[in-house]
C-alpha cells in the first residue's frame, strides 16, 4: 500500500509559512477560543484537508502564524535605531513606530496576548511563547541600549525589567485602543517618553508638574523669616 508522498522539507516548511500567513487575519479576528482548522478553512481559500495536511491541529497553525508575525515585529525598530543621530530623533521614530503598530496591527497583538494568556493553561504553548517573549525583550533592549549610547547614560534596570515595563504600557494601550479610547495611543507615546527618560536619565518632552501644596518650611526657619523685617527696621 503506497503512502502519500511527502513534499521535501524545504517545500513543506515554505508551504506551511504561506498557509500560516494566509490564516493570520482569521486567527486575529476570531482569537484562540473561537478558532478551529475548519473555521479557518471556511474563511480562506484553502480546504480543511489542506490545512490538516500541513498542521497537526489549530495550536500548530496558530503558533506558526504568530511566530511569523512576531519575527517581523522584532525588527520593526532596527532601522530607526541604527539611523537615529540624536536622542530626540530616536524617541520620535520609536514612539511613532509604537503608535503605528497599535493602530495598524491591533488584532494581531490581541492574538499574541491571547496566546500568551493561554500558555498559562496550555503546556504546548509555553516553549514558543517563552521564545517569542525573549525575542521581544531583546528588541526593547536594543532600542534602550541605543538611547543609552546617545544620552551617555547606562540603562538603570536589567533587560527583563525594562521589557516588563514597556510590555505593560503597550498592553494597557492596546486594551484601551480596542475599547475605542481615542487618547490611548497619544498617552502611550507620552508614557514611553517618560519611562525612557527615567531609565536612561534624560526626560524629553514631558512637563514636570510642580506640587500643588506649599513647600514645608521648618518652624524655626519660619520664625526667623518673620522676625527679619522687624529686625531690619530696628537697625
Amino acid at each position: 500500500m503506497s503512502k502519500t508522498p511527502r513534499l521535501p522539507d524545504a517545500k513543506f516548511t515554505e508551504r506551511r509559512a504561506e498557509l500560516g500567513e494566509a490564516a493570520m487575519q482569521t486567527l486575529a479576528e476570531l482569537g484562540y477560543a473561537r478558532t478551529s482548522l475548519r473555521e479557518i478553512a471556511q474563511n480562506s481559500a484553502f480546504s480543511h484537508g489542506v490545512l490538516h495536511y500541513y498542521f497537526t491541529d489549530k495550536l500548530d497553525l496558530i503558533l506558526c502564524s504568530v511566530r511569523q508575525y512576531k519575527a517581523r515585529c522584532v525588527t520593526r525598530y532596527d532601522e530607526v535605531t541604527a539611523e537615529a543621530a540624536s536622542f530626540d530623533e530616536l524617541m520620535e521614530g520609536f514612539t511613532a513606530g509604537l503608535a503605528a503598530t497599535v493602530r495598524q496591527d491591533a488584532s494581531m497583538h490581541r492574538l499574541w496576548y491571547d496566546l500568551r494568556a493561554q500558555s498559562l493553561f496550555e503546556p504546548a504553548f509555553r516553549a514558543d511563547v517563552a521564545e517569542i517573549d525573549k525575542s521581544l525583550e531583546r528588541m526593547i533592549w536594543r532600542v534602550l541600549s541605543r538611547f543609552a549610547e546617545l544620552s551617555g547614560t547606562p540603562v538603570r534596570v536589567p533587560s527583563n525589567v525594562a521589557y516588563a515595563m514597556f510590555d505593560g504600557l503597550f498592553q494597557q494601550c492596546l486594551m484601551k485602543h480596542l475599547a475605542g479610547d481615542r487618547r490611548a495611543v497619544a498617552a502611550l507615546k507620552s508614557q514611553v517618553r517618560l519611562v525612557v527618560g527615567q531609565l536612561v536619565g534624560t526626560v524629553t518632552g514631558i512637563p514636570v508638574r510642580q506640587p500643588r501644596h506649599s513647600p514645608v518650611i521648618p518652624r524655626a526657619a519660619r520664625r526667623g523669616a518673620a522676625a527679619s523685617p522687624a529686625a531690619s527696621a530696628s537697625r
